[in-house]
């Protein structure tokens, strides 16, 4: 499989196919069932899930929890510093807002830092002017002053690294609690309207509990409380792993051959209940099914880690990039949305299933009309 190339998981998708708006409920949406041994696929419905599943299937679900990582600042002037000698002279101060609009700075993962500042890689537009030393202000809806950042470093393709620090020091110590009064949700950028108030609670998993994510493991979204009582019932075990997602799982793939893919790092751990349910598991030889591509990118790193000893309970990142030809080691079946043309998900779909299989797929969920992306319907791969 090393002669693929990215233009190889290409397909042609008319944009109003692209889901705008969540479905009015969970659940409703359709799904398309895909055989990966044999190629056969058929419709059918997310409310039926159940019914795909076996009792003592494991059902592994990401519990990352989306955080309104899109923010918007206005840069502030600094002030030249005093000559020396002068009764002014000292540290550099900090004027009024630069007259120059303002700017969206998208919240990418948190650096961790020795001295225990608040560092974030982060994405900011329009980044040409916004330089090292500079200051951002971060304004609260009422008007005042809720975070202020320095631009410590400055990358490719409008990346910084900022460092956050409240204003008010009665808030020093919760910084996603910050976030929650002046952050954006940050849908995708194929999404081309402002996040609402209703994106707050259905860009989010039902089951989200660990803060992090900057994009949602959107294969959760169909699950409602009711589902997963269901599935209980039916004798399926579920389990929890966390992987927040990071803005690489949009960033276009800048090479032409899949052998020269690169991923971003993202973060995760295994509980140690989770690793308890994966051993059984394998050593059940009970099918482990991954509710999205996080799921699989997080066991499938795992165990590579561990070689042929058990699972352990870990937190760590991973770059791992599954591609045709890769050999899965604890994934027995995959519930996930329809990706983007040219992308590292498609890709992993088409390692489980087949580039010919998934792609045929595909070309019948466009002629059936299925709603596709972040807020669209699903693919139970088994």
């Amino acid at each position: 499989m090393s002669d693929l190339r990215v233009q190889d998981f290409d397909y042609d998708l008319p944009p109003e196919l692209i889901a705008q708006e969540p479905l009015a409920e969970r659940g409703a949406s359709r799904m398309l069932v895909l055989d990966r041994h044999t190629g056969a696929f058929r419709d059918s419905f997310f409310s039926v899930f159940g019914q795909h599943l076996q009792k003592g299937d494991l059902l592994v679900l990401n519990d990352s929890r989306v955080i309104p990582a899109r923010l918007f600042a206005r840069r502030t002037l600094v002030r030249e510093r005093e000559k020396p000698g002068s009764p002014t002279a000292g540290p550099r101060r900090w004027g009024g807002e630069k007259p120059s609009g303002r700017i969206e700075v998208m919240l990418t993962e948190p650096v961790p830092d020795a001295t225990g500042g608040n560092h974030w890689r982060a994405l900011v537009r329009p980044s040409r002017k916004v330089a090292i030393g500079e200051r951002l202000v971060f304004p609260a809806p009422d008007g005042r002053i809720a975070l202020e950042a320095e631009v410590l470093e400055r990358g490719k393709f409008g990346e910084r690294l900022l460092e956050f620090a409240p204003v008010d020091e009665s808030i020093a110590g919760d910084f996603f609690a910050v976030l929650d009064r002046i952050g954006h949700v940050p849908l995708p950028p194929y999404i081309h309207r402002d996040d609402a108030e209703p994106d707050r609670d259905r860009y989010q998993t039902v089951f989200a509990r660990e803060p992090g994510s900057v994009a949602a493991p959107t294969a959760g979204l169909h699950f409602t409380p009711s589902l997963l009582a269901d599935l209980a019932g039916r004798g399926v075990e579920i389990a929890h792993v966390t992987l927040h997602v990071g803005l690489g799982t949009f960033a276009p793939l800048r090479v032409s051959r899949v052998d020269e893919v690169r991923l971003h790092r993202e973060r995760y751990s295994i509980s140690e209940a989770t690793a308890r349910a994966l051993n059984r598991a394998v050593g059940d030889r009970r099918r482990i099914v991954a509710v999205g591509t996080t799921v699989v990118r997080t066991l499938e790193s795992a165990a590579l880690s561990t070689g042929d000893a058990p699972l352990a309970p870990h937190s760590g990142s991973t770059d791992i990039f599954i591609s045709p030809g890769f050999e899965f080691r604890l994934v027995g079946a995959l519930l996930t949305n329809f990706h983007l043309p040219r992308s590292s998900l498609l890709m992993l779909v088409s390692a489980f299933a087949g580039p010919e299989r998934v792609l045929a797929a595909y070309r019948h969920a466009i002629a059936q009309k299925y709603r596709f992306f972040s807020y669209g319907d699903c693919m139970f791969v088994q």
